[in-house]
């Protein structure tokens, strides 16, 4: 049995509503997205690879370890996404020559010309996503998401 404070407090508390909470809505975005990427999305790419692909891209060369750091996976994560990636052909690895315990991950030409193909339809899955919002209200939520990040 509740103590009489502890009963007290929980009868002044608001009810639990899931609809509410913070972590359900961003899931259900999640899911909205998620969807979409896999509608749209050439060659199979998962998110994950495409993030992976599209920061190597962005920065060249790059350790693995390095790569999953910048693309939110753990070394587990990130050594998965580069194996299958690997084994379609569209990057290498390579030991750091530097450092012999870094792997160091490349694009190769054909991983290169996968990303000029699906970085339109990336930004097509983007827009698709933020629809329901207006222009202003985009840029505020991409805002607020990063400072949660």
């Amino acid at each position: 049995m509740r103590s009489p404070a502890i009963q007290g407090r929980r009868d002044r508390e608001e009810p639990y509503v899931l609809d509410e909470q913070v972590g359900f809505a961003l899931r259900q975005a999640q899911q909205r997205h998620t969807t979409i990427f896999a509608a749209k999305m050439i060659e199979d790419l998962t998110p994950t690879q495409w993030a992976a692909l599209a920061k190597l891209r962005e920065l060249g060369d790059c350790s693995q370890n390095h790569l999953g750091r910048l693309t939110a996976m753990d070394a587990a994560t990130i050594k998965g996404v580069i194996d299958r990636l690997t084994a379609r052909g569209f990057t290498t690895v390579r030991p750091d020559p530097r450092d012999g315990r870094r792997i160091l991950v490349a694009l190769t030409p054909t991983g290169s010309d996968l990303y000029d193909r699906a970085a339109p339809i990336a930004a097509l899955i983007t827009e698709k996503t933020l629809e329901p919002l207006g222009k202003n209200e985009r840029s505020i939520f991409v805002a607020l998401l990063r400072r949660l990040a």
